[in-house]
């Protein structure tokens, strides 16, 4: 059985809003653990975290270096974190010139250094991109408790900005895994072939739901053949 690693940020892990409680919490019905139930193809491991950016992805690689030695295949997801940004501080000073968590040039470079370290150890690497968000709930939830219309203001009156930066760092990874010919697995076109994706995602615009979980284990799912032939004759079946 070939043994898989998932490292990525809060979407892997299968964090979603609670609306009961209005907090987040981790669903059992997450696209890994879909996967994982549906095959004996592969063992995954998840070491997907929330809240982690490309920096501390390359830290969290190296911590389980030994088990990351241990691995047949990576999967990475990483992006939609390193887009965001501190929000109470635009809030606070939206005439400010405020910078994304991950600068775009900074997080080529890290998720670039991951890619290398994980060619010298020789391991098969999948990159996962990003689903669509919904920028107007986004703006809608992370502003509560805020003053929207300074943010607002820096955003230049509309969320719009939002979805645009976020889809800079969706366009970033695509074009890494192109320059490193690493297989993408293309999430992001399943959700806005929907039209109305929004209802895959949970009321703070971001994570996938349960919903959005099906349809990203789907496209995965679709892409297990491929995956498995390429598994065997790269790996050794």
């Amino acid at each position: 059985m070939k043994k898989i690693c998932l490292f990525g940020d809060s979407i892997s892990k299968g964090i979603v809003v609670d609306s009961l409680h209005n907090r987040y919490m981790t669903t059992k019905h997450s696209f890994a653990n879909i996967i994982s139930a549906g095959t004996s193809t592969f063992d995954l491991a998840n070491y997907s975290m929330l809240g982690c950016t490309i920096n501390k992805g390359k830290s969290l690689i190296q911590r389980h270096k030994k088990t990351v030695e241990g691995c047949d295949v990576m999967v990475l997801e990483y992006g939609g974190n390193d887009s965001d940004h501190n929000w109470e501080e635009i809030s606070l000073n939206p005439d400010y010139q405020h910078k994304a968590k991950t600068p775009i040039e900074d997080f080529a470079i890290c998720y670039q250094e991951i890619i290398e370290q994980l060619s010298r150890m020789d391991k098969k690497i999948l990159m996962l991109n990003l689903p669509p968000i919904d920028e107007n709930k986004y703006l809608d939830w992370f502003s509560r408790g805020l003053d929207k219309d300074n943010i607002l203001k820096w955003l230049g009156g509309s969320a719009d900005y939002i979805y645009e930066f976020h889809e800079s760092y969706n366009n970033k990874v695509c074009s890494i895994a192109a320059e490193n010919g690493i297989r993408l697995i293309d999430i992001r076109s399943a959700f806005l072939e929907l039209g109305n994706y929004s209802d895959c995602l949970c009321e703070d615009g971001i994570h996938p739901n349960e919903k959005g979980h099906d349809l990203i284990a789907e496209v995965i799912r679709l892409e297990m053949p491929q995956l498995t032939k390429a598994f065997t004759e790269n790996l050794g079946a």
